[in-house]
C-alpha cells in the first residue's frame, strides 16, 4: 500500500513539474532576446544586421520588403513556402543554419527548449496576428 501512494506521489508531482515547465514565460524570453537584439529589433520596424521582427507571426520567410534576405532564406519562403509560427521558429532557433542551409543568421542557435518557446512567448507580444 505504502508503495503504491508514494509511486502515485511521484507521478502527480512529475507532472506538475512537466505541465509548469510547458508553459512559457515571456520575462524570462525578453532575457533570451537579449542575445538576439544586437541584430534583431522588436519595437519598431527598423532593421538591423537581421530583419526587425515586428510581425513576424504569419509572415512568410525572406519576404519583408526592405531586408536584403540569403538566397536560401527567399528560397526557403517562397519555394517551401515557410511561414513563421511557433513551430517554425522552434526548429529555426535549434539551428538556423541546418533548417536554413545558407542563411546568412550567424547565432548557432538556441538548446534549451525552454529558451526557445520564452523567446517565442516574447516575440509573439509584437505580432498582431498569428
Amino acid at each position: 500500500m505504502k508503495t503504491k501512494i508514494v509511486l502515485t506521489s511521484i507521478i502527480a508531482v512529475t507532472f506538475a513539474s512537466l505541465s509548469h515547465a510547458a508553459e512559457p514565460d515571456i520575462d524570462k524570453g525578453k532575457k533570451v532576446f537579449r542575445k538576439c537584439k544586437a541584430c534583431h529589433e522588436v519595437m519598431k520596424e527598423k532593421n538591423k544586421v537581421g530583419p526587425h521582427l515586428v510581425n513576424l507571426f504569419g509572415r512568410q520567410a525572406g519576404s519583408m520588403e526592405g531586408y536584403k534576405y540569403s538566397k536560401a532564406m527567399k528560397a526557403k519562403g517562397a519555394d517551401e513556402s515557410l511561414v513563421w509560427n511557433e513551430e517554425t521558429l522552434d526548429l529555426y532557433l535549434t539551428k538556423p543554419r541546418s533548417y536554413v542551409k545558407g542563411t546568412k543568421m550567424a547565432f548557432p542557435g538556441l538548446k534549451k527548449e525552454a529558451d526557445r518557446q520564452n523567446v517565442i512567448a516574447y516575440l509573439k507580444t509584437f505580432s498582431k496576428t498569428e
